[in-house]
């Protein structure tokens, strides 16, 4: 499975749509663009994997792993970027403003269910962020 995601960064926070197969998965929201500094900025484009991961904080969620001089970038719930976000990636409903969206918690879940059907599957989940 291949995920496109689509970006536009503003100095407060990137807005995403997230798409599979030509269909919406959901939004996303994350940090302005500060080259790569780690805790401060988004990921940079490219092609990444995802994987199942779990902690005591977070439950069951996803990993984008092997991000050039990154760690632990996640996909989990939030609807604001900068009060929220070390980096990582919040799945949303809806935009409502830059780095910021609606309804993390159901947009995750979507997102997680298609995401760990595949891989339950043995199939890889890809990450193309533009």
């Amino acid at each position: 499975m291949i995920l496109f995601l689509t970006r536009t960064y503003f100095p407060e926070g990137t807005n995403g749509t997230l798409m599979c197969e030509g269909k919406l998965v959901c939004h996303t929201i994350g940090l302005p663009w500060k080259r790569n500094e780690k805790r401060v900025s988004c990921i940079p484009e490219g092609r990444y994997f995802i994987r199942k991961r779990y902690s005591q904080k977070f439950k069951w969620h996803l990993e984008v792993v092997d991000v050039k001089n990154r760690s632990y970038i996640l996909f989990h719930p939030a609807n604001n970027a900068l009060q929220e976000l070390n980096g990582c990636i919040a799945p949303v409903t809806k935009l409502s403003g830059p780095g910021l969206g609606l309804m993390s918690r159901k947009a995750f879940e979507k997102l997680k269910t298609l995401v760990y059907q595949t891989l339950n599957d043995k199939e890889s989940v890809e990450l193309i962020v533009e």
